[in-house]
């Protein structure tokens, strides 16, 4: 009966008796034809796109079987498994997954790389700190001659004070830039500890960067401001302290801050947009914030140090401001960062194209 729908085609009765066969099938066993075609061709594509990799990863044995809409296939290629099916990417396509083996490698790795981090920000902590204290202890090396210990101790830290008066004479621009840098660096090594880092895991970039700047332009900037601000008000009036306290914490605190996160966001290679961004938003919070701290600091700063030791005595308390500045900037930075990487992976998988 199924035949004699065709007897009245043209040349059907000379067509082979495979091909009548063919044509009398129904619709869905087609449809089904189709589907098992669709996914040998699949498995087939996995196969050789294995045999591609086979150059440059281990191959292990590729386990593929024929399957239908209804099931799914998985072939292990060198730590990866490739899984489609029906199962993955909403009826086509496949996805990437490490093995077991490859995840324990990447954490080994990974834990070498914490392990390197850790030496070498332990052996720059203690050169530097090794440095520091020899050549503190070691001023009065010359005349050491038939000095107890208690000596060497007492009258380090005198000439000490002795050493660092005459460098602010012979060259003070130059002995104020070192103190701000050694101040800037130590200040996001303190930020960072706490905020949550181990002592020797810090991020050594970031602190280059802080110290950098503090180096560069805080301790210059500095000198030449005290100087600007005894120009200002050459008055020896009750008043004169309050006004260069309310000037300092309008006019110059607005500036250096604008200034210290503008550098920041250029030696992180970040656009002029974002540097704009991150300005606009912790302008106001962190001239305010200032406002709890340095008004109160800042009246010994004007009312008690002379001009040249201002800077020494600034320096100290920034030992906490520079860890507000260091915190307010990188976690803002950070947080860009951690906000951009979602979109990124969404942008890449959708830039993939549909294989299946």
């Amino acid at each position: 009966m199924a035949s004699q729908r065709f007897l009245a085609l043209p040349y059907y009765n000379s067509m082979p008796a495979k091909s009548r066969l063919f044509l009398t099938l129904p619709i869905s066993s087609y449809t089904r034809i189709a589907d098992i075609t669709v996914a040998g061709f699949r498995n087939r594509l996995l196969t050789a796109a294995a045999v591609a990799m086979s150059d440059d990863i281990n191959v292990l044995p590729v386990q593929s079987e024929d399957s239908t809409d209804q099931g799914s296939s998985t072939s292990q290629i060198g730590g990866f498994a490739f899984e489609s099916g029906a199962g993955v990417g909403g009826g086509g396509g496949f996805g990437f997954s490490l093995s077991s083996s490859t995840s324990v490698s990447l954490m080994e790795v990974e834990e070498q790389d914490k392990m390197v981090d850790r030496a070498i920000n332990a052996s720059i902590v203690l050169a530097a700190g090794t440095f520091a204290i020899t050549k503190l202890l070691t001023i009065d090396m010359d005349y050491w001659h038939g000095w107890t210990i208690y000596e060497i101790v007492r009258y380090a830290p005198q000439h000490n004070w002795t050493a660092y008066e005459e460098a602010l004479k012979t060259n003070p621009v130059l002995a104020k830039m070192m103190i701000s840098g050694v101040v800037y660096s130590i200040g996001d090594w303190i930020a960072q500890c706490y905020a949550g880092k181990p002592l020797f895991e810090f991020d050594r970039a970031r602190m280059f960067r802080s110290g950098l700047t503090g180096f560069a332009l805080h301790g210059s900037l500095s000198h030449y401001y005290y100087e600007f601000c005894e120009f200002l008000f050459p008055f020896q009036d009750w008043w004169v302290v309050p006004a260069k306290v309310a000037f300092d914490q309008t006019l110059w605190t607005a500036t250096w801050n604008s200034i210290y996160y503008v550098v920041l966001g250029f030696l992180r290679f970040e656009s002029p947009a974002n540097v704009f961004i991150e300005l606009k938003a912790t302008f106001w919070p962190m001239l305010t914030a200032g406002w709890k701290l340095w008004p109160f600091a800042h009246l010994i700063t004007y009312g008690v140090i002379p001009v040249e030791q201002r800077l020494l005595w600034v320096d100290c308390v920034e030992l906490i401001w520079v860890m507000i500045l260091s915190t307010y900037s990188n976690e803002k930075s950070e947080a860009r960062h951690s906000e951009a990487k979602p979109e990124l992976s969404e942008e890449s998988q959708s830039a993939i194209p549909k294989v299946f």
